[in-house]
């Protein structure tokens, strides 16, 4: 990613997806910012550029899939899974459910996702990394290799200390990248 389209997504993201006040995060942390990806996922460069982004991110992995907890992951799984395609390379994109439907397959991962399977776990923030291990639990569940986790800010509030002994973390941007101090 040239170092021009990295700017234009952070300030896509400072400008679409950023808000300031007192939130409750997933973590169940209270933050004085919120990052409401769904709020830059929706347009046509951010997406693109963040497909350059998990492009450059994981293209040296050898994944066979990329996907996460919805509904941050899946923007960024169909993103990567076209943005791979672009360059000639297969890519799977999946979610997994928070809970499983009362219908239908009642599987809580959605899309293809083999056993043996290389993978990329990713979510749009994380913060302690407790909603991207549920992701993990069920990719291993489902016999796949989480060889890599990808987020496209981390808030530096524990999500690196707990996941990047056991994978490679790959964020795109930290919280500093916005001028935030951790």
């Amino acid at each position: 990613m040239t170092s021009a389209n990295r700017e234009r997504l952070l300030e896509l993201f400072k400008s679409r997806a950023f808000s300031f006040g007192r939130f409750k995060l997933a973590s169940g942390k209270e933050g004085t910012y919120y990052i409401n990806s769904k709020k830059a996922f929706f347009n046509s460069v951010v997406i693109a550029l963040l497909g350059e982004a998990l492009w450059d991110l994981t293209k040296d992995l050898n994944i066979q899939a990329m996907g996460g907890l919805e509904v941050g992951a899946i923007p960024m799984a169909v993103a990567a899974a076209q943005r791979y395609h672009l360059e000639g390379r297969a890519l799977e994109g999946f979610f997994v459910r928070k809970q499983v439907k009362e219908h239908g397959s009642q599987e809580r991962v959605e899309g293809v996702l083999k056993p043996g399977d290389r993978v990329a776990v990713v979510d749009d923030v994380f913060t302690s990394g407790g909603s991207v291990e549920q992701a993990i639990q069920e990719v291993e569940k489902a016999g796949a290799e989480v060889v890599a986790v990808c987020c496209i800010v981390d808030r530096l509030e524990g999500a690196r200390e707990r996941l990047a002994g056991r994978y490679r973390y790959l964020p795109i941007f930290t919280i500093r990248d916005f001028g935030i101090a951790s």
